[in-house]
């Protein structure tokens, strides 16, 4: 009895094993970067992720729903569009856009067809970005609409990751106040600073100043811009020194001795200077003090009121505004 019991639980086990891996799924493994990583039709998307710096987040516990666009969707953009995306200095609008295909639940096509059912023919879901994306039913497949009045269709639903569920749509989808355009346009002297590393301590010193604005203003201007060695080369706690407060005045008025009021690129200084007398080009500075330009050894040397001088060490940086030259000393009224 005992052998014949033991027999007859062995097979029902079998028994059984053969139906759960008849009629159930093993739970997938990998999670949803690794899933996408294995998928070739949105590698553009992992890439993207990448550059967002958004990896780690979707290797996350989760539950996440991901609306993937294919690599066909990321190609319709406008080229110029795609690779502005791509750039470092837009890495927070690219995250925004990607969070924004991002749903912090598993919501598989059953879910997401049975809600848009009972909302009446739509339903909301809220992203990571904040912006909604509204769900409706065209012809039987589920499609995305953002608040720019774009659309995207779901052409490949339900692939599970061990944190969530992944779908494949046609298109890129826009948050509200996102415009990918606008990061077409050229940025003003401010902004161009700011995306500088070279210019950092420039930066702070206009904010201390108070003078973001004006730098921001219709312009144009020129500016001779220090980089951060060339206020490192100023005896020890100047910097510091103007930074203060009480010394924005003092701290205005060097700056705007690095400024000169209208768009002088690096071909018209050098035309000028060659030009003047003795090879001398005077340049007036919204400071109200003067430059002196020369050229040594085929190199722009600015000369301040105070015989210090400065290399014009690169040129022809454009902006909305005007124009930046970057120099290795900070020059004095």
């Amino acid at each position: 009895m005992k052998t014949h019991f033991n027999l007859k639980a062995i097979l029902a086990a079998c028994s059984l094993a053969l139906m759960l891996q008849a009629c159930g799924t093993p739970a997938p493994t990998e999670n949803i970067v690794q899933i996408a990583g294995a998928n070739d039709q949105v590698s553009t998307l992992v890439e993207a992720l990448t550059a967002a710096d958004l990896t780690s987040a979707l290797e996350g516990e989760g539950p996440f729903t991901v609306f993937a666009p294919t690599n066909e969707a990321f190609e319709a953009l406008p080229t110029e569009i795609r690779e502005a995306l791509f750039q470092p200095e837009h890495k927070e609008v690219l995250a925004a856009i990607l969070r924004y295909h991002v749903v912090s639940s598993k919501l598989q096509a059953s879910d997401i067809t049975s809600a848009i059912e009972m909302g009446q023919e739509s339903s909301t879901l809220q992203t990571l970005h904040g912006s909604p994306l509204i769900a409706t039913l065209e012809d039987g497949a589920v499609v995305l609409k953002d608040p720019q009045g774009n659309s995207a269709s779901v052409t490949s639903a339900d692939l599970m990751a061990s944190n969530g569920v992944i779908h494949l749509i046609d298109e890129v989808l826009l948050p509200e106040g996102v415009d990918p355009a606008a990061l077409l346009s050229t940025p003003d002297i401010v902004t161009v600073a700011m995306n500088n590393e070279q210019f950092s301590t420039l930066v702070a010193a206009v904010q201390a100043a108070n003078l973001v604005e004006t730098l921001q203003g219709e312009g144009p201007f020129t500016v001779f811009a220090p980089v951060n060695a060339a206020f490192a080369a100023l005896p020890e706690g100047t910097v510091e020194s103007l930074l203060k407060p009480e010394n924005q005045e003092q701290l205005a008025g060097i700056l705007t001795y690095h400024v000169v009021a209208g768009k002088v690129d690096a071909k018209t200084l050098t035309n000028a200077i060659k030009s003047a007398e003795n090879s001398t080009y005077t340049i007036p500075t919204v400071n109200g003090g003067n430059l002196a330009a020369t050229i040594q050894d085929g190199k722009v040397i600015l000369t301040d009121a105070q015989g210090n001088a400065a290399t014009v060490v690169v040129t022809d940086v454009n902006a909305s505004n005007g124009i930046i030259h970057a120099i290795d000393a900070v020059v004095m009224p």
